[in-house]
């Protein structure tokens, strides 16, 4: 891979800034509330797609 040129008024340098107390609270509770949320829904696709599969390995002869 060769050299990538940053075009002119573009800057690929990030600064970002350290996150605050209140900051990582937010953050770890709406990763909490997404994963809560996500356990319910994953867990009504995963057996509808294990009842597909064992309708379809019974039809086999």
């Amino acid at each position: 891979m060769g050299y990538i040129k940053e075009p002119e008024g573009v800057d690929f340098i990030i600064d970002s800034q350290p996150l605050t107390d209140k900051d990582r609270k937010e953050i770890s509770q709406f990763i909490a509330n997404y994963k809560a949320n996500k356990a319910g829904r994953k867990s009504a696709r995963t057996s509808q797609a294990k009842k597909k599969n064992r309708t379809q390995s019974s039809r086999r002869p």
